[in-house]
Parts: C-alpha cells; structure tokens; sequence
C-alpha cells in the first residue's frame, strides 16, 4: 500500500494532468467573467444610444427593463456554456449528457408548467410595455417601484423596505401609476367668519407663489372655489395636476406654502380643524 501511495504522488504525468486541468477551468471561469462584464457594459450604452436616436422606439422607462433583462439573460447563457466546458475538462462527455437532459427537460416541462407560465407572462410584460424598471406599480396587494422584471419573477420595493418576489404567472392585473400625470385635490376648511374674497385671494397668491418654486410643474394649480358649506366651516378645493408619482411630497409643501400665507394674512381655518 505504501509503495502504491508513493508511486500516486510521483506520478509525474497525472500531476501534470491535473494542473493544467485545473489552468484550464481556472481560465475558463476568468475568460466567462470577463466577457460577461464586457457584454454587459456594451448592452447598456446599445440601448442607450437606440434610446436617444428613438430607432427602435425605446423610451427611458423600457430601456432600464430591458437592460436588466437582457442582463439576466446572457447571464444564463454564459454561466451554461462555462458549466459545460468545466465539465468537459473533468473528462465527463457532454454529448449524452446534453441528450439526457433533453429527455429528462421535457419530462419535467409537464410538471413545470408553472414555470413556463412565469417565462411566457414576463415576456409578454416587456413586449407590450406594461410597467417597466422604476415604475410604481400594484399586483394584487403589493405596492412598490420595480426593480427588475426577470424571466421567471418582478422583484418590487414597498415604501417602507419591503422586497416583494412576486411570479410573473401570478400575475394577473396591474395598476401602473408610472404612465400619466396625477390629479391631487387639496382642501382648505376655512372658518365661516372670514372675508371669503380675501381667503380666495390669499389662496390664489400662494398657489401662484407655489407654482413659480416648482417648474416642473405640468401646469399651475387651479383653485375652483368653495366646495362645501357647513356649520361653521367652508372648504376651499384646489386641484394640481402632478407629474407621477411626486403628488405627495408636492401636496405637503402645498399645504405648507398656504397655511403660512393664511397665518400671514390672518385668515382662520375651521374651528372644527383647530378643536
């Protein structure tokens, strides 16, 4: 046994075997690396580019989806073809195995079908535009900005944190509130006993004095008047249209810009509010 054990370790011929198997995976893991990141730093100025000449009619919002798409994608296939090689390389014959994979994928293609689904919905999602990467979206109770649309999930962030992994086959209606600008609503009570004309007047400077900080604004706000009438109260509505998704931060520094020119004119909300 010994005399066996030594002539293992002077085998000068499998040593060398052994090394320049282990150069070989150890190149082909480096080449993969390398020619993933250099594939995946030239997709992002591709679309880039197609983006600002609108050749193939890509706006910002698909350009991100499909840049982490295509990501994901060519990331598959270049760990796949690095599998094989290595495989190769430990002596194991590729062809019987790509054979038998054949044959046991489509056995597992029956009992898969879920997973085709999630495949075929997420293509469906980017080929008609859906929702994109940063978009706020909802899918059933889960609300959140996408951060990836991948082949099989849509990863979405919560305002709070939260990371949903929802199936693209589960999902089954969207609510986009990405695609158009928000109409908000703000309503002012005021107290009955104040000079109506002169609180319209007031409201009106400050959402001009509003309007003018924020130009980007899509128009100025629209103050349409007293909305209800009620013991002791008068509502004032105002409607701002926003671009999407800042109509809440927009409608807090709303509220703020008017109840400082209201304290500054002093002109009273409700008594209901005070209370």
């Amino acid at each position: 046994m010994m005399d066996a054990i030594m002539e293992w370790f002077t085998n000068e011929a499998m040593w060398q075997k052994y090394v320049t198997v282990t150069i070989k995976i150890v190149l082909i893991v480096v080449v993969s690396q390398i020619l993933l990141r250099i594939i995946q730093k030239t997709i992002t100025p591709m679309i880039d580019r197609n983006y600002d000449r609108n050749i193939l009619h890509i706006d910002e919002r698909r350009s991100k989806t499909v840049v982490k798409l295509v990501n994901n994608i060519v990331s598959y296939v270049i760990y796949f073809i690095m599998a094989l090689m290595i495989l190769n390389q430990l002596g194991i014959q590729i062809g019987p195995l790509l054979a038998g994979a054949g044959v046991v994928g489509l056995a597992i293609g029956f009992g898969a079908q879920s997973l085709v689904r999630d495949i075929i919905t997420g293509f469906f999602v980017i080929f008609e535009d859906q929702f994109g990467v940063g978009d706020v979206i909802q899918i059933g109770t889960f609300k959140g900005t996408v951060e990836e649309i991948g082949l099989r999930v849509t990863k979405i962030r919560s305002a709070s944190g939260e990371r949903y992994i929802i199936p693209n086959g589960s999902i089954m209606q969207v609510t986009n509130f990405s695609v158009h600008n928000s109409i908000s609503t703000v309503d002012i009570p005021l107290d009955n006993q104040c000079d109506m004309e002169s609180a319209l007047n007031v409201i009106k400077e400050a959402v001009q004095t509003f309007s003018a900080q924020h130009p980007d604004l899509p128009n100025i706000p629209e103050v349409l008047g007293i909305q209800t009438i009620a013991a002791g109260e008068m509502i004032v509505r105002i409607s701002m249209e926003t671009k999407a998704n800042t109509q809440f931060q927009l409608l807090r520094q709303l509220n703020e810009t008017i109840k400082k020119a209201l304290d500054t004119n002093q002109i009273n909300i409700s008594a209901s509010v005070k209370k």
